[in-house]
């Protein structure tokens, strides 16, 4: 199971919904995949995180660092070569990163 597939399990398993990736190698320098995925409050974007680093933890991965905790209507979470987004519905809406990096 590649790191990209293991987040988009982990992802539906805590209830996460609208789970896209793209690979972005082409686009970026500092990665090379993008994960988004949609929470419906900020209670569950930030467990989603939570439960995510956790996940990846056990399984090894490391974690190299995490934004967006206090607000919790967007949290990055930087995997190395994936990059996790976790959003809330408006937020998701108002940036649009599908258009950004499709």
């Amino acid at each position: 199971m590649t790191l990209v597939e293991f987040v988009m399990d982990k992802l539906d398993d805590l209830k996460g919904t609208d789970i896209v990736h793209f690979d972005v190698r082409e686009k970026s320098s500092v990665t090379e995949n993008m994960v988004i995925c949609t929470g419906t409050s900020s209670r569950q974007v930030s467990a989603m995180a939570d439960n995510l680093i956790a996940e990846c933890k056990k399984a090894g991965v490391e974690t190299f660092g995490e934004e967006g905790k206090n607000t919790a209507d967007w949290i990055v979470l930087d995997l190395g070569q994936t990059i996790v987004h976790i959003m809330q519905r408006d937020a998701r809406e108002m940036y649009q990163l599908e258009k950004l990096w499709a």
